[in-house]
């Protein structure tokens, strides 16, 4: 086999355990002392006070090697409440996903109450297409005038019809057929619910029905042994050939699941089920059979206990039987039937040469016996479902002690210390000592916090804002004759004096966070690359905001109710919003969004991602007239609360020259760390003083105020004081809270950005008509059907809506980042056309701004689509599909490149032969 083949891996144990052999490490430790000092030392026997040394570190080094070498489990519990659930994702909340498959939303309905099998068939409606004229229609006798070469049609994909099997009804519990017909509507109202809480993108239920059934008989001579019970044995072939029709699904526990010999990832794939798991090879085995084979019924019936011999045997159709003179071997099924045991059937026992009577009452009752004793092996299936995280033990990890405490007495440097008689050269020179030791007791100290911390570190919470730690060595006799300004009950300030200068925490931050989230095979790798062209100083902080978002949602999280309080971005990655009989407030202004739709939107770096007015922003962008008539540009920026927290200082002659400075003050006030104010008021501040990106202006009266500045422009130019917040404060404390009040508000709530994705296949006629407004379709571009271009413009296709004027939305490669993680992230066969659109409100007249019209129109298609299910209220949808199709992208002003030009600049280029109008 050639090198390049072999298949390299990474040893799971990359440890040596030198770090736990003493006398490795000493002998080590030698051999360093002899090439370092050998001409000048020779003396290395025991007895000698740097072999005694020796001996202390690498004893101490032991130490913190066996608490490495600890259980996982005992390094990562916590110190308060020994748990390790709230540090990591649970195999429940990482490992689960929201239905693909059919198979998939087969476990999910099996899990209802009621619900014995199901299958999912797909819908058939065809449209018809008149290329022509560019028209659809459920009717093709709509385009009987149509030459036959300019008509085609094609079949509506992601529509699905449910067949149900429902468990038999007891007459004990549902006594009359109006109470059954009941308790069916009510499962099936169960299952429609169900179905669009987890309904994948691009597609949509349209009914759900009770399968049909083919009644077969069966007519069996059958002799038995002569210890057997004929009633026994008659209600087991009963229930086997009933299995054989129509087989059960059994749900297992975990260890059961783990018995059979399945792994933890193939146990909890697809979604999470009350009543326990479900073996994927059964339920593959559990389709609506096809077909009856004879042969199959007679070795179940060989295989019971009892039976001697089948002398005779007989299957045929209750409805269309065979003639009788015919032997029928295989009996074939209609599609979409399950085959169920005739009234019709005939069994008769023999025991020898005597006919058996049986008693129907006690075949009855074996039956309920049976079927009791699988309903109890299935609540214990419900028992233990969640693998459970090893129960660790708080070992105190990060606690340390000196070195010096373990010297021989005769050191003096413990803590009974010299005798009182000695020289005051011997004490000088015990404290000697004890400052060299230090060092190490220092270094030690620090390896031992970085050990405790490692919790904290590896947690999903990512809480901590500091990588390096440190503690004080606070058990040395004599502590405060060593060192001054030690803040021995300050970890933190030690910390900060220590290793702050090492601590680049936002670079080790990053490189952290991409270990964690490379262990779920993602990476932000080109989204890093534009944060920081696009934000500069603050693009770390940001892109480190960003990950620790993205890594806490990763996973499925409930509240103590058992209610969803977030969508993991893996589980739900596929999922599409829930629309089916939902409220106005899970329409709008709500998190109820595709999970693709959160899943970029973290990726991103998106800060809210929730459906709502985009057309609504922080930001106002106003004219006026100035003193010399002429119409000039300002912006200001306005909390949720009313408060003018930013505002221009100059006029502008465009609205894109304000907007630009607007984007521009936000990133020079995103750029300044609430720390740089911290420090900076830690004294009196003055007027002119600058502080970060902020320029301190004390009036005479005593009145604070501030500017936003740009360091890159000249200090005499107008482009130096770019921003400022006309309000005034009385207080240096107050002026120190405005400040972090704008830099928290710039950097956690402000954002003009979000998306809509709209599936097509919403926007269908009601598929349950035939005769439907030929208005009410969407338009399409035939080419004649000379094109080769799929015709079908709602099948597995999307429209994705963004505003096309915010900061990164209106660069160019920011944009293009964005559509290639859209159409990475989407399923593979989805289709989607991508638009940057709009203005904010005010901007442009009301009637010309696109967001605004959309945002109208498609919540009312909203409002109205969940109350009417499959059909459609005709004007809101014709409204809608108008409003949508007519869409254009919005482009920020660009020049073309002179390739010839070794000096022009890449801003705003405009490459020929792409565009991104209409993209698909």
């Amino acid at each position: 086999m050639s090198d390049v083949s072999k298949h390299i891996t990474i040893p799971n144990d990359v440890a040596y355990g030198n770090d736990l052999d003493y006398l490795f490490l000493k002998e080590k430790g030698l051999q360093y002392i002899e090439e370092l000092s050998g001409k000048v030392w020779t003396d290395y026997n025991t007895h000698d006070p740097g072999i005694t040394m020796l001996e202390m570190l690498c004893y101490a080094i032991t130490d913190l090697a066996s608490r490495i070498d600890m259980p996982i489990e005992n390094i990562l519990t916590p110190e308060k409440d020994g748990s390790l659930e709230d540090q990591f994702f649970k195999a429940l909340q990482i490992l689960p996903g929201k239905p693909v498959t059919e198979n998939d939303y087969r476990k999910l309905f099996i899990d209802i109450d009621g619900v014995k099998n199901c299958w999912l068939q797909k819908f058939k409606k065809t449209v018809y297409v008149d290329c022509k004229n560019d028209l659809l229609s459920y009717d093709a006798k709509d385009f009987d005038a149509t030459d036959k070469q300019a008509k085609s049609e094609f079949d509506l994909n992601g529509l699905y019809t449910i067949l149900i099997d429902f468990n038999e009804l007891s007459d004990d519990d549902f006594p009359s057929d109006t109470d059954k017909e009941a308790e069916i509507e009510r499962i099936k109202n169960e299952i429609v619910k169900c179905y669009h809480k987890n309904r994948n993108l691009c597609e949509d239920l349209v009914q759900v029905s009770r399968v049909e059934t083919q009644a077969v008989k069966v007519c069996a001579s059958i002799e038995l042994d002569q210890e057997a019970d004929e009633e026994l044995v008659h209600a087991r072939i009963l229930r086997i050939i009933d299995k054989y029709f129509s087989p059960d699904l059994w749900f297992y526990s975990l260890q059961q699941m783990f018995n059979k010999g399945y792994t933890s990832d193939q146990i909890f794939e697809g979604p999470v089920l009350k009543n326990g798991f479900i073996d994927p090879v059964e339920l593959e085995n559990a389709i609506l059979r096809s077909e009856v084979r004879l042969s199959d019924i007679i070795r179940l019936i060989m295989n019971i206990d009892g039976v001697k011999v089948v002398k005779d045997i007989s299957i045929n159709d209750c409805t269309n039987p065979v003639a009788e003179d015919k032997d029928v071997w295989l009996l074939c099924i209609d599609e979409g039937k399950k085959p169920t045991l005739c009234d019709k059937s005939a069994f008769s026992y023999y025991k020898g040469v005597l006919p058996v009577n049986v008693n129907e009452k006690t075949v009855k009752k074996h039956l309920e016996q049976l079927e009791a004793r699988e309903v109890e092996k299935q609540e214990l299936a419900k028992i233990g479902q969640e693998i459970q995280i090893p129960e660790g033990e708080y070992m105190k990890t990060g606690v340390s002690t000196t070195v010096q405490n373990d010297f021989p007495e005769t050191y003096g440097i413990g803590q009974i210390g010299l005798p009182p008689r000695s020289t005051v050269a011997r004490k000088a020179q015990a404290k000697q000592l004890k400052g060299y030791l230090l060092f190490f007791d220092q270094v030690f100290a620090t390896y031992f916090a970085h050990l405790d911390k490692v919790k904290d570190l590896l947690s999903v919470d990512q809480k901590l804002t500091n990588t390096y730690f440190t503690q004080a060595v606070n058990d040395v006799k004599g502590f405060e004759y060593l060192v001054n300004d030690y803040p021995i009950d300050d970890d933190e300030e030690l910390t900060k004096k220590l290793l702050s200068d090492l601590d680049d925490h936002i670079a080790r931050k990053n490189e952290l966070l991409d270990h964690l989230i490379a262990r779920f095979a993602e990476k932000f790798s080109e989204f890093s690359f534009l944060m920081k062209e696009l934000y500069g100083d603050y693009a770390a902080e940001a892109i480190v905001k960003a990950k620790e978002v993205f890594l806490s949602e990763y996973g499925e999280i409930e509240d103590d109710t058992g209610t969803i309080v977030n969508k993991g971005i893996s589980n739900w990655r596929g999922s599409a919003f829930n629309y089916f009989e939902q409220p106005a407030s899970q329409l709008w202004d709500t998190d109820n969004i595709a999970g693709a739709q959160k899943r970029i939107a973290r990726l991103c770096g998106m800060k809210n991602f929730n459906r709502r007015n985009l057309s609504e922003s922080y930001v106002e962008v106003y004219d006026y007239i100035n003193s010399d008539g002429e119409k000039v540009y300002r912006w200001r920026i306005t909390t949720s609360d009313g408060i003018k927290i930013l505002s221009a200082t100059d006029d502008y002659k465009t609205a894109r020259a304000a907007v630009d400075e607007l984007y521009l003050s936000v990133v020079r006030v995103m750029e300044t760390a609430e720390k740089t104010i911290e420090e900076a008021f830690k004294s009196e501040v003055t007027d002119g003083e600058e502080i970060g990106n902020f320029k301190i202006q004390i009036s005479p009266e005593g009145m604070y105020s501030f500017d936003v500045i740009n360091h890159e422009a000249d200090p005499d130019s107008s482009d130096w004081i770019i921003a400022r917040q006309f309000l005034y404060y009385t207080k240096q404390r107050m002026l120190k809270k405005a400040l972090l009040k704008i830099i928290r508000f710039l950097t956690t709530d402000f954002t003009e950005e979000g998306m809509f994705i709209m599936e097509h296949i919403l926007l269908r006629p009601d598929v349950n008509q035939n005769t439907v407004p030929l208005e009410q379709f969407m338009p399409v571009c035939t080419d004649n059907c000379e094109s080769c271009h799929p015709l079908d413009p709602y099948s597995y296709r999307v429209t994705v809506v963004l505003p096309g004027w915010t900061y990164r939305f209106g660069n160019h490669d920011f944009r293009n980042f964005m559509e290639d993680l859209i159409r990475k992230e989407l399923p593979a066969h989805v289709l989607a056309r991508i638009c940057w659109i709009g203005h904010r409100t005010n901007s442009v007249p009301d009637a010309e701004n696109e967001m605004l019209l959309f945002e109208e129109a498609y919540k009312a298609f909203l409002l109205v689509k969940s109350g009417l299910g499959q059909k459609q209220d005709e004007e809101k949808l014709k409204t809608f599909i108008d409003i949508l199709t007519e869409l254009h992208s919005i482009y920020p002003s660009g020049k073309l490149i002179d390739c010839d030009d070794e000096k022009d600049e890449q801003e705003g280029k405009i490459i020929l032969g792409r565009t991104n109008i209409g993209n698909l």
